[in-house]
Order: C-alpha cells, then sequence, then structure tokens
C-alpha cells in the first residue's frame, strides 16, 4: 500500500476513536446525571429505602421510589373551583390519590383513604384525593356524600391532565393511582392499584414517612 494512503487510513482510524471516546464521555456525564437525580430530592430517596421494609401485608405492592425524582407540577381544582397544585403543600407529606366513579376499585378503596386522613391529619399530613371523572362534575360530590366519606377534602381534575402528567413520568399506569410524597415534592413510594390504607400496614408506613 503505498505510504499516503496508509498514512490516510490511520488518520480515518484514529478520528474513529476519538468519535468513540466523546460518545463515551458524552453518555458518562448524561448517565452520572440521571443517576444523580434531583438533588433536592435526595432526602426522599433515603427516605424510602428506609421504608422499604415496611412496605409490606395490606400495603406490600407499594413501591419505594429507586431515584431522587421531583414530580411535575400537577394542577387542579378545589370543591369551590379555586386552583391548586402540589406546591400548595409544600412542608407537608402528601398521600396523592387520583379516583373516579367509574373505577369500582377507587370507589372500594375511598372509605379507607378517609379513615387514614381522620387518624394521621395533621399540620405535617393530609391525603390530597384527586377526582379525575371527565363528565358531570356533581357526580363524584354527591357519591362521596352518598357513602359518608366526610374527612377527605374535595378536590377533581375534569380534564383529567393530572393522571396524563404522571403517566409521562411512569408513575400513572391505571386506576387508582397513589403516591407518597414529602414536603418538597419528591417521590417517597408509589403505588399501582388499591390498598387499604385504613389498615395499621398502612398507618406504620406512613407513619413512620412522617417520622412517628
Amino acid at each position: 500500500m503505498p505510504a499516503p494512503r496508509r498514512r490516510k487510513g490511520a488518520l480515518i482510524a484514529l478520528a474513529a476513536v476519538a468519535a468513540v471516546g466523546a460518545l463515551a464521555a458524552v453518555y458518562g456525564v448524561v448517565g452520572a446525571s440521571r443517576n444523580a437525580g434531583e438533588p433536592a430530592c435526595r432526602a426522599s430517596l433515603d427516605l424510602a429505602r428506609r421504608l422499604a421494609p415496611l412496605a409490606h401485608g395490606e400495603v406490600a405492592a407499594v413501591t419505594p421510589a429507586d431515584e431522587a425524582r421531583k414530580l411535575p407540577v400537577l394542577a387542579f381544582r378545589d370543591a369551590a373551583g379555586a386552583p391548586k397544585t402540589l406546591a400548595d403543600w409544600h412542608g407537608r407529606t402528601v398521600l396523592l390519590n387520583l379516583w373516579a366513579t367509574w373505577c369500582v376499585p377507587c370507589r372500594k378503596e375511598m372509605p379507607a383513604l378517609d379513615a387514614l386522613q381522620d387518624r394521621l391529619h395533621g399540620p405535617d399530613f393530609e391525603v390530597v384525593s384527586i377526582n379525575i371523572d371527565t363528565r358531570d362534575p356533581d357526580k363524584p360530590k354527591n357519591w362521596l356524600r352518598d357513602v359518608g366519606i366526610g374527612h377527605l377534602a374535595y378536590y377533581a381534575d375534569p380534564n383529567a391532565k393530572v393522571f396524563q402528567d404522571l403517566k409521562s413520568v411512569g408513575k400513572a399506569i391505571g386506576m387508582p393511582t397513589t403516591l407518597l410524597v414529602d414536603p418538597n415534592g419528591c417521590e417517597i413510594a408509589s403505588l399501582a392499584g388499591p390498598a387499604e390504607w385504613a389498615s395499621e400496614d398502612a398507618v406504620k408506613l406512613v407513619s413512620a414517612a412522617l417520622g412517628r
């Protein structure tokens, strides 16, 4: 092979090695960033790991967070129609629950959520249950009244955007969807499906998250 051709081949090979190295470096930086997660949520990740042994029995399906993740801005409305976001609960731990009257498991677990709210509600904790019925806004209010739900405040998102926003980050697969959220709006744990939230297993899990 003539010398100029050999030199050209060597230069191409060096360029290819350099390109692979650059891609690896970029991937490494991105990967490290993803692994690091949201700095403000590292404490919630530590808490999730401590709570993992308590996810058993009636709350065995609860999944502790596996990365430091801040939840997206979630917008909905209260019973009077005033706008609310999850940020309104900054400084408090929240059990965030999405439900609908057409969802049978949602209706079944609602009395347990109401009982949990009655038992643990305080300056540091609230069950925030958001209805996502898209038709007949009076139907969920009437249903809650008819079954005697009296401790939960009423919140609703008739556009169901809250569900879509959580789905976009892999946190809403079906209904009901429930997340345990720390005072900074960071995920502690999540659950796809219903649970017996009034059980001692659930009370111990949530109480531990509150440091009680």
